[in-house]
């Protein structure tokens, strides 16, 4: 299923009579954070048609028609400035997008990070220098001195996003985000952690045709502070792939990512066999979609959360 033909789903989500959507609904269908939204419409145009200052933005049909193209394009690698314009041009009875009064550089080498501590900011620095040296060690040693979670969210986070709106708005900096990304997986890996207490009892995935398995790595190791070993298979595990290896481990707990909505369909889970014991899963990441989630499936909010769930299901 494509994100152009995902169900309407979000609470307050306008019927099919009104054919207006709200900015959550609108970000959720194509698997984008609102904030890419507020900075399109900004930026390029590319707001609610329609729209009336003081009252709250509703997308029509074509509205979202060109913001899928737009989506699309900005994937493919098309910067945001010309994906505006086609998106306008490929969808009809929308006006062009007056981009060039709208566009901005993007700041060279500047990520925004609101409130952002001082080790935030010196972060941001170092990546955006690529500066691969000062990051990990950076990272290393807030691993050190605060752990994986508060690392993640408190430290990495802040500049994952920061990066990746900028990337959403000019087009640039991926390669700062795989720098990152490389970096936080060296910190990790060269930190020591407890030995596990006990055999692998959590299987982490990746859903199929999603590639980020960032977040398992982190996830792995905030479970190994604690005691807990992992099987971690990483990015895009097929459906028979991973049916295959819950059968062959057969875990406590089965933790799935999905961090796009084009991957996570929860039907899949029906894939996913019933052993004895019965596994528990966990899903995370902005991908899935939460309506009508089977019994034995949770939804995780944050690392923290993960932990404490996975901790609960082994009676720890």
């Amino acid at each position: 299923m494509t994100p152009a033909t995902l169900p309407p789903y979000a609470k307050g989500e306008p019927g099919p009579d009104s054919h207006r959507f709200t900015v959550a609904a609108v970000a959720r269908r194509l698997g984008i954070a609102p904030a890419t939204l507020r900075t399109w419409d900004r930026r390029y145009g590319l707001g609610p048609t329609g729209h009336t200052a003081g009252r709250h933005r509703r997308f029509t049909e074509a509205d979202v028609d060109r913001l899928q193209v737009m989506r699309r394009l900005t994937r493919e690698g098309v910067p945001p400035a010309q994906a505006a314009v086609l998106s306008a041009a490929t969808v009809p009875g929308t006006a062009p997008v007056p981009v060039q009064a709208r566009s901005r550089s993007g700041g060279g080498r500047v990520v925004s990070l609101p409130g952002g501590s001082p080790d935030v900011r010196g972060l941001a620095r170092a990546a955006m220098s690529l500066d691969a040296a000062t990051v990990t060690s950076a990272i290393r040693r807030s691993l050190r001195e605060h752990g994986v979670a508060a690392t993640w969210h408190g430290l990495v986070g802040p500049v994952l996003r920061g990066v990746g709106e900028r990337w959403e708005a000019t087009g640039q900096g991926v390669e700062v985000e795989h720098l990152l990304a490389e970096c936080v997986l060296v910190a990790v890996r060269s930190t020591p952690l407890p030995e596990p207490r006990r055999t692998p009892q959590v299987l982490l995935a990746c859903a199929p045709d999603d590639y980020h398995a960032l977040p398992l790595h982190v996830l792995a190791a905030a479970l190994a502070e604690r005691g807990i070993a992992t099987r971690n298979l990483g990015g895009a595990v097929p459906r028979d792939a991973l049916a295959g290896a819950v059968r062959r481990v057969g875990p406590a707990v089965l933790f799935l990512w999905s961090s796009m909505r084009v991957t996570g369909d929860p039907a899949q889970l029906a894939d996913v066999p019933v052993t004895a014991p019965a596994a528990s899963i966990l899903l995370g990441g902005a991908g899935w979609w939460l309506e009508n989630l089977p019994a034995r499936v949770s939804y995780i909010r944050d690392v923290p959360h993960a932990v404490e769930q996975v901790e609960h299901r082994l009676g720890l």
